[in-house]
């Protein structure tokens, strides 16, 4: 489910309208009728992965409260091929076309991240592993950005600095070691992960608990060699992620290493907006 109930979202779509409004659409002003009424269709142009079409009552009702019919025809999730009508909205034609490109960024943005998940997703099947987002978002649209990622079928990995540890190669540095680094988090009651990027520095972590690890820019030999020594030792009581490099054309050959995640921030930072139209008729 795509819930757009969050303050920031509501948030979001504020300060998009402002931004993209101002002190008026004088276009729509000037050559459009107060009474005049429309249609509006919205229109996928090519196959995608829907996300973030929930956010269309927010956008119309902002701009017209109360004044605007929305009717989604999909939600979040649905995989749609060119041609299918996403949504149609019925109101004053000047809300409409006012709204029209707000919805469109947010609608498009969010489907092209859904569709990127949904490419590397389907790249999974078989395995075991999963693909997960990263916090490589644009700033001010991450809750959005990965609820479309978890649209497409990706799994969502922590939603900030505060939810989740991940020791990386510049935390290790400061503190000193892996082992340094790893015994100030004993206690601190959250999922506790930590980057590894040389053999020593692995084998310190597993003396030392670690039981989540990130082995970051290895090839996919290397990868399934080293996963190889964690699963003789400690099974599958340990979990391996496998970043750095990831890429639609080896996302499968990591996902067969016996990695139990794959993670990739070009899902948010890459992911092409898609072709979606927004078409107007008149009623009056």
């Amino acid at each position: 489910m795509f819930d757009v109930s969050h303050p920031q979202i509501h948030d979001a779509v504020r300060r998009a309208l402002e931004e993209d409004i101002g002190t008026g659409d004088i276009t729509t002003f000037f050559t459009v009728h107060a009474d005049a009424r429309a249609t509006g269709r919205m229109v996928a142009k090519q196959d995608l992965t829907l996300a973030g079409i929930e956010l269309l009552p927010l956008i119309f009702d902002a701009i017209a409260p109360r004044k605007c019919e929305v009717e989604l025809l999909h939600e979040s999730g649905a995989r749609l091929k060119s041609g299918d009508v996403i949504a149609e909205v019925q109101g004053p034609a000047r809300a409409l076309l006012t709204g029209e490109r707000t919805a469109l960024n947010f609608v498009q943005r969010l489907s092209g991240v859904a569709t990127a998940a949904s490419a590397y997703a389907g790249l999974m099947q078989g395995t075991r592993c999963k693909i997960l987002d990263t916090r490589k978002t644009t700033p001010g649209l991450r809750r959005l950005e990965k609820q479309a990622a978890a649209a497409g079928g990706a799994t969502n990995h922590r939603q900030g600095l505060f939810d989740a540890i991940l020791i990386k190669n510049n935390h290790i540095t400061a503190a000193g070691s892996v082992r340094a680094a790893l015994e100030k988090t004993r206690d601190a009651g959250v999922l506790v992960e930590i980057e590894v990027r040389t053999r020593a520095e692995l084998d310190e972590a597993l003396a030392h608990g670690a039981t989540c690890l990130l082995l970051d820019n290895l090839t996919p030999a290397e990868a399934r060699e080293w996963i190889t020594h964690i699963r003789s030792a400690h099974g599958d009581a340990v979990t391996v992620e496998l970043s750095g490099g990831i890429t639609l054309d080896n996302a499968r050959a990591y996902a067969e290493t016996g990695a139990d995640f794959l993670s990739s921030g070009s899902i948010t930072h890459s992911a092409p907006a898609v072709d979606i139209n927004f078409g107007l008729t008149t009623s009056s």
